[in-house]
Formats: structure tokens, C-alpha cells, sequence
């Protein structure tokens, strides 16, 4: 039985090292370095910002007609990328 080895090449610039692809690896960036972590961070931070006054009190209204709180809400929004 002929087997093939299947690799993906690091993401990181310079660092040419090849890695294994594991079950259920979806090829996305490692975050092993301070610049992914410092990046993933702000990312984060935008995601999180307070909106305005109105689209906020929009929200929570929105959550408490679900029944939901306000944070279960935003992630929803988030993670779906349109509004329930």
C-alpha cells in the first residue's frame, strides 16, 4: 500500500519547517508567536468595543425578547455574522 505523507509549511515567515497535518486541523495560522497573540488581542478588543448608545440599547432589548443577556447576544452576532 502506497502511503503519502501530507505536510503543510508553517505560517510563520522565515521558519520553513515542516509540520504534520493532524485530524481536524482546519490550516489555520498557529498562534505561537507574540505577533499572532498581540493580534489575536486586538481583534478581540475591536470586537468588544461598546457601539452607540442606540444600536447598544437596540441590543439589549433585542437579548431580553429572546431571552438571552446582553453578552450571549453579542456572541451570537459575532459568530453568526448577521442578527438573530
Amino acid at each position: 500500500m502506497n502511503r503519502i505523507k501530507r505536510h503543510k509549511v508553517s505560517a510563520l515567515v522565515g521558519l520553513r519547517r515542516r509540520v504534520p497535518i493532524g485530524i481536524g486541523h482546519n490550516q489555520g495560522p498557529p498562534l505561537s508567536n507574540a505577533w499572532h497573540k498581540t493580534q489575536w488581542k486586538k481583534a478581540s478588543a475591536r470586537a468588544w468595543e461598546t457601539p452607540d448608545r442606540l444600536i447598544l440599547q437596540r441590543r439589549i432589548k433585542r437579548a431580553k425578547e429572546l431571552g438571552m443577556t446582553y453578552r450571549e447576544y453579542v456572541l451570537e452576532i459575532l459568530e453568526r455574522g448577521k442578527h438573530l
